[in-house]
């Protein structure tokens, strides 16, 4: 007699707020002052969202997220030099 196969759960994705968090992250190191402040603030808004969004069933991305989080930080604190540095 054969046992019924177990149902299979869906394989776990990242979600898309934590690669678009990475992304912003990433290009806010790269950009210029102002840019740089927008897109690390899209960086934290994002990540923050796909720090959420990892919570649910079948959904990576938590620590995705809260790198993205940190490098926004980080991309905040780089545009305050950035913009010190052209005003100096």
């Amino acid at each position: 007699m054969t046992q019924p196969l177990a149902p299979r759960s869906p394989r776990a994705h990242f979600s898309i707020p934590s690669i678009i968090a990475v992304i912003a992250a990433i290009v806010s190191l790269r950009s210029g002052a102002a840019m740089g402040m927008v897109l690390a603030v899209v960086a934290i808004i994002f990540g923050l969202i796909g720090l959420l969004l990892a919570f649910l069933p079948g959904t990576r991305g938590g620590i995705v997220s809260v790198i993205s989080i940190v490098a926004g930080l980080i991309g905040i604190i780089a545009a305050i030099f950035r913009l010190i540095g052209h005003v100096v």
